[in-house]
C-alpha cells in the first residue's frame, strides 16, 4: 500500500512528467537541418521508403532545398499521398514517384534500369546502392545507408544467407542485417574511393515509426506513451541521414558510421574488419546475381 500511495501522489506524477519532458528535449541532435543553408538545385536525389516515417522527412528536406526528388516506394497509393504532401508543403513540383519492391531483386533491377534510362544524373542516394554507375558519373555524390546501433549485437554467419541457423529471438535477424548494412557500406566506400562518391552509414535513433501498426491496440498504446518521452519522431530521426547527405563539412568523408546525434563514432569491431568486409560484399554480390 505504501508503494501504491507513493505512485498515486501528485508530486510523483509531476516529477515523472518533468523528467519525461527533460528527456524529450535532450533527444535533439547537435545539428539542425533548418540552420543549414545548403541548396540542392540541379541535384537529383533518390530516397527509398519515402512514403512514410524517416524516408518521407528526408525527401521533404531535399525537396525544400530545391532538389529533383524521386520517391522509391512499394505502395502506389501511399506513395502518391506522400508525393502530393511534399509538393504542397515545399512548392517543389519536381518530386516524382517510382515504384519498387525492395524485397524483390527483379523489382529492384527494373527500378534501377528505369532510373538509368530516365535520369541524367544522381547525386544523393539514400539506402539504395543499385544505381552506383549513374551516381559515379554524377560525382561529387553521396550514398547514405540507414543502419542501427543494434548492429553491435549482430553476428556474421554466411549460413544465414542460406536460411540456416537463423533465430528470430529478440530481433537477432534484424541485428544481423544492420551489421551487414554497415560492413557493406564500408566496403562500398573503399571501392568508390577516388571516384568522388562517398558512402556512410547512420544510426537514426530509436524512432516512432509505423513498425508497430500490426500489433494489438494496447501494445501500440503502451509503445506510443513510452515513445512520446523517450523515442524520436520520424522528423527527428531524419536529421542524421540528412546531415550525412547535405552537410558541407562532410564533403569527402566516406566509410564512416554516425550516431543519432550526428557525431562520428566507431561501429562494432566486426564492421571495422576490412578483410571481412571484402568477403561479405563478394558473397552478397554472388547471391544477388543468382536471384
Amino acid at each position: 500500500m505504501v508503494l501504491f500511495d507513493i505512485l498515486c501522489h501528485p508530486l510523483w506524477a509531476v516529477s515523472t512528467a518533468l523528467l519525461g519532458l527533460v528527456v524529450r528535449l535532450q533527444r535533439r541532435a547537435r545539428w539542425d537541418p533548418q540552420s543549414c543553408a545548403v541548396r540542392l538545385a540541379g541535384k537529383t536525389a533518390i530516397v527509398t521508403g519515402a512514403n512514410t516515417g524517416i524516408g518521407k522527412f528526408i525527401a521533404l528536406d531535399f525537396a525544400r532545398r530545391g532538389a529533383r526528388v524521386i520517391l522509391a516506394c512499394r505502395s502506389e497509393s501511399r506513395g502518391t499521398e506522400a508525393l502530393n504532401e511534399i509538393r504542397e508543403k515545399t512548392g517543389n513540383s519536381d518530386v516524382h514517384l517510382r515504384l519498387v519492391d525492395l524485397s524483390s531483386l527483379d523489382s529492384v533491377r527494373d527500378f534501377a534500369k528505369g532510373i538509368l534510362e530516365e535520369e541524367k544524373a544522381l547525386h544523393i542516394l539514400v539506402n539504395n546502392a543499385a544505381v552506383s554507375d549513374l551516381i559515379k558519373r554524377s560525382a561529387p555524390a553521396r550514398i547514405v545507408t540507414i543502419s542501427s546501433v543494434n548492429h553491435k549485437k549482430g553476428e556474421v554467419d554466411f549460413s544465414h544467407f542460406r536460411g540456416e541457423n537463423l533465430l528470430g529471438h529478440m530481433d537477432q535477424i534484424y541485428n544481423h542485417t544492420k551489421l551487414h548494412n554497415v560492413i557493406c557500406t564500408n566496403e562500398l566506400a573503399r571501392r568508390l574511393k577516388e571516384t568522388g562518391v562517398t558512402a556512410n552509414s547512420v544510426h537514426p535513433g530509436v524512432v516512432m515509426t509505423e513498425v508497430m501498426r500490426h500489433y494489438s491496440f494496447w501494445i501500440r498504446c503502451l509503445f506510443n506513451v513510452i515513445g512520446f518521452f523517450f523515442f524520436k519522431s520520424p522528423e527527428e530521426g531524419a536529421v542524421c541521414p540528412i546531415y550525412c547527405a547535405v552537410a558541407e563539412e562532410l564533403e569527402g568523408v566516406t566509410g564512416k558510421y554516425f550516431d543519432s546525434d550526428c557525431s562520428l563514432v566507431l561501429p562494432a569491431p566486426l564492421a571495422q574488419d576490412a578483410a571481412l568486409a571484402v568477403k561479405d560484399f563478394e558473397v552478397c554480390e554472388r547471391l544477388t546475381s543468382k536471384l
